[in-house]
C-alpha cells in the first residue's frame, strides 16, 4: 500500500428518502465512523506534481448510474474524481437489500437464530463486495480490505436512497 493517507471525513451526497430503516441508518453511521477512525485511502490519479496528503475528505454519490468518488482536501477543495460503473455492484446491492429486509423481519419476529444466520450471510456478502471494490478501484485509489468493506456498505445505502424515491 502506498503512503499513510486516510479519510478524515465521508459525506454521502444526493437526495435522501424521508426515512431510512433504523438498521440501515445504524450501518451508515458505523461505516462512516469507522472510515474516519481507521482507513487506508490513497488516490492514485493525482495530477503530476500534486502531493499526496495525509488525509482526504470523500464525497460519495451515485450519478447517472455511476459511483462517484469525489476526493477533496480537508478544506473541501476538489482534488480528484473517480467514477465507477455501478453495474458490477448491482447483484450484490440487491442481495444486501434482501438480507436487510430479512433481518428486519427476523428482528420483528424475535427469531434470534435467524438473525445470526442472516448476519453471517451479511458478513460474507460484505467480503464479496469488498473484493469487488478493491478490484474496481485498482490503479485509481489504494485502499485496504476493511476500508473496502465499509465503502461497500455506503454504496448499498446510497443505492437504497435511489430505490426509495
Amino acid at each position: 500500500m502506498t503512503g499513510d493517507s486516510r479519510l478524515s471525513r465521508v459525506v454521502l451526497d444526493g437526495d435522501l428518502p424521508p426515512r431510512l430503516p433504523a438498521f440501515i441508518e445504524a450501518d451508515r453511521d458505523q461505516a462512516i465512523a469507522d472510515l474516519a477512525a481507521v482507513t487506508r485511502f490513497v488516490p492514485l490519479t493525482l495530477k503530476p506534481g500534486q502531493p499526496t496528503l495525509n488525509s482526504y475528505a470523500l464525497h460519495l454519490s451515485i450519478r447517472d448510474g455511476r459511483l462517484v468518488f469525489d476526493i477533496r482536501d480537508d478544506a473541501d477543495a476538489p482534488i480528484a474524481a473517480v467514477g465507477l460503473a455501478l453495474g458490477p455492484f448491482r447483484p450484490l446491492i440487491k442481495d444486501y437489500h434482501l438480507l436487510v429486509d430479512s433481518h428486519i423481519k427476523a428482528v420483528d419476529e424475535g427469531r434470534e437464530a435467524r438473525i445470526q444466520a442472516i448476519d453471517m450471510g451479511r458478513r460474507g456478502l460484505h467480503n464479496e463486495g469488498a473484493t469487488l471494490m478493491l478490484r474496481r478501484l485498482q490503479g485509481k485509489i489504494a485502499i485496504d480490505f476493511e476500508t473496502a468493506r465499509r465503502l461497500f456498505t455506503l454504496v448499498c445505502i446510497l443505492h437504497q436512497r435511489i430505490s426509495a424515491r
